[in-house]
């Protein structure tokens, strides 16, 4: 479904079912050179199984309009007015690398607009090499092929993913292509990139955190190391850790854990 968002039309897919207001809601956030797609199995599920789901294309991506977000706190900003288009008090924010900073931040800024908050691919602070950056802006496509080979630790996915035969480096080299084209005015992959390395409110966000925190980690994740994520963990009141067979592009290398992983964090008592 599309919202009206600070002037702008921003695409939500809602998991295949009519959005409720009412209903307890689940926001999912991606991150750089990604879209909404990326959650498919997570969305459909809790779309199924009682929930509203929200999975936006942040500003500029895809089919949302608007300027990208520059940096992390002008996304969580989008993330809070997202709430308040869609006439949602209280959500719980789940949310994929730069997406995960987004959702940090968010849930600092408006605690209790944020239920629970699920942190999946994280670190504090989430640096990018120059040479990284330099290539995301001078040479996207040498940096997709650069990203791709750090963000994922298997060649296949299981059946419950994409399907038997399917190359997740090509599968994620082509979203990421097509991301990149969504947008011929910004470039999207350093703008996001740059974000990523210019926050440093990591753990002063953390500290502002009222809810239960999630944080979900790849033992094979080149791109953010599972201990990269220590300092927002020691930070967390009411945190728990679950470490996935996986890299960084865990919703597709291991999509049925982190479903359950989601899941289960969702059923358990808030205290």
């Amino acid at each position: 479904m599309y919202l009206d968002v600070k002037g702008h039309k921003t695409y939500c897919y809602t998991g295949g079912k009519p959005f409720e207001a009412a209903k307890p809601t689940v926001v999912f956030i991606h991150g750089v050179l990604n879209d909404h797609s990326i959650w498919i199995l997570q969305t459909r599920y809790f779309a199924h199984h009682g929930f509203n789901v929200l999975a936006p294309d942040l500003p500029g991506h895809c089919k949302s309009e608007g300027e990208p977000p520059k940096s992390v706190e002008e996304a969580a900003d989008f993330i809070i007015a997202l709430l308040d288009a869609a006439g949602v008090k209280t959500a719980t924010l789940a949310g994929h690398s730069f997406g995960s900073l987004t959702a940090l931040h968010a849930a600092s800024i408006a605690p209790q607009r944020v239920a629970r908050l699920a942190l999946l691919g994280t670190a504090a602070p989430m640096k990018v090499s120059p040479a990284l950056l330099d290539s995301a802006l001078n040479q996207p496509m040498k940096a997709i092929d650069m990203v791709n080979t750090f963000s994922h630790s298997m060649l296949a996915p299981p059946p419950s993913a994409l399907g038997p035969g399917t190359w997740l480096y090509g599968g994620s080299k082509a979203l990421m292509r097509r991301v990149l084209a969504s947008n011929t005015q910004v470039n999207l992959f350093h703008r996001g990139f740059k974000a990523c390395d210019d926050y440093t409110a990591g753990e002063a966000a953390m500290d502002k955190v009222q809810c239960p925190v999630l944080f979900i980690l790849g033992k094979g994740d080149s791109m953010t190391l599972p201990k990269m994520a220590a300092p927002l963990q020691a930070k967390a009141k009411n945190g728990k850790t679950v470490l996935l067979q996986a890299g960084h592009q865990m919703m597709t290398e291991a999509p049925e854990e982190v479903l359950f992983a989601i899941r289960d964090f969702l059923q358990a008592p808030s205290a």
